[in-house]
């Protein structure tokens, strides 16, 4: 099976078995270890966690049309968020009659702005099974149009990057808007229980923080079991010589179409994750702003590994916690140079320090050029 060939690389092993063994070891940490230890792990550092390891699978689908396809994509922070509107609005369904209005059918904001009926795309988000579904779709259906459009004109290069980020920034202004039934600037908030599990217990926060960390390996091994494929060469190819691989007879914008719709629903259930964790939604993950950062992850990491984009995702976010805290002006300057100098001295980022091309002895045994010569 494809998606277990992964499986054989000595690379994809050792990320599974580190990330599963640091799930294991939070969770030892954070039930058995009584509070008043140092290696007690709160509640709290959980949840930031469990954060952390969704930024991480967001970065891991960025990577994917980045590293293997070569498009630049400044907007996955759209499906990012679409995919935790999807989530957010099956959680403010189940609040029901325990909101502040005591609605049973309308969520807060509604009754506040004095809506009568629950829109129609509201419809069906009560069910889990739905939001789910929709969690894939949403975000799936505008990367397949989008994608279609674009990789049909055959717009590459820095005009796709600035489309995508286009594309974010205008859905970001439409949900900033009352009238689309989603909020507005305040987004949706004060969930109460996501399959009838109570979200402020800390057992159910540890089950997210699995979770996300289960589906971190997943998404992971659904895009080595692509990029290891014939598809995946065929990406590779698209890549680096596009005309060449058209002249060859491969249908190029149909391998970009599909990779890019697998991406954006990966940035989806990323984002499906975070929301429960965090506790909101709202336009401000729409922002180009965001978008970017992710692509400074995995450029951090290092491009075209997968792993070096989950590395750089949690490296980054674990310092803008500590240094927004300790210096929250200067956090934007020092993000921005240490990744001049990444750039400038690990051009393969983090990731190329970990695993270095080794030397062939077929190499080593070749005589110099002069000996050669003579």
């Amino acid at each position: 099976m494809w998606l277990m060939r992964p499986l054989q690389e000595r690379s994809t092993r050792i990320f599974l078995g580190v990330l599963f063994a640091s799930l294991a070891l939070v969770s030892v940490l954070h039930v058995f270890m009584p509070q008043d230890s140092a290696l007690y792990v709160s509640a709290y550092t959980v949840t930031l966690l469990g954060k952390y390891l969704c930024y991480a699978l967001l970065a891991v689908a960025v990577d994917l049309v980045w590293g293997y396809l070569g498009i630049l994509s400044l907007g996955h922070g759209a499906f990012f968020a679409l995919g935790g509107y999807a989530m957010g609005m099956y959680l403010m369904r189940q609040i029901g009659d325990r909101g502040v209005y005591g609605d049973p059918l309308l969520p807060d904001f509604m009754v506040f702005l004095n809506w009568q009926e629950l829109p129609w795309y509201w419809l069906g988000f009560d069910m889990a099974w739905f939001a789910f579904v929709m969690v894939l779709l949403a975000p799936g259906i505008l990367a397949l149009v989008f994608g279609f459009l674009a990789f049909r004109s055959r717009v590459t290069g820095v005009y796709l990057s600035i489309i995508t980020q286009a594309l974010t920034f205008a859905l970001m202004l439409a949900f900033f808007r009352n009238e689309m039934g989603l909020g507005g600037n305040n987004g949706l908030t004060d969930f109460k229980d996501m399959l009838g599990f109570d979200l402020r217990t800390d057992a159910t926060r540890l089950g997210l923080f699995i979770a996300t960390g289960i589906a971190l390996a997943m998404g992971y091994l659904i895009c080595r079991g692509i990029v290891t494929s014939k598809l995946g060469r065929v990406s590779v190819a698209c890549r680096d010589a596009e005309a060449r691989t058209r002249f060859l007879g491969y249908r190029v914008e149909r391998v970009q179409l599909f990779v890019f719709v697998v991406s954006a629903m990966l940035a989806g259930v990323a984002g499906a994750l975070y929301v429960p964790q965090v506790g909101i939604i709202n336009p401000s993950e729409f922002s180009p702003l965001f978008s970017i950062e992710v692509v400074v992850w995995v450029a951090l990491g290092g491009r075209a590994t997968l792993y070096g984009a989950v590395i750089g995702a949690i490296l980054v976010n674990y310092g803008k916690t500590v240094f927004t805290g300790i210096m929250p002006d200067a956090w934007l300057f020092a993000l921005g140079g240490l990744f001049v100098l990444v750039t400038v001295f690990l051009p393969k980022g983090i990731a190329g320090l970990l695993f270095k091309p080794r030397k062939s002895s077929d190499a080593s045994n070749t005589p110099p050029a002069k000996e050669a010569t003579a």
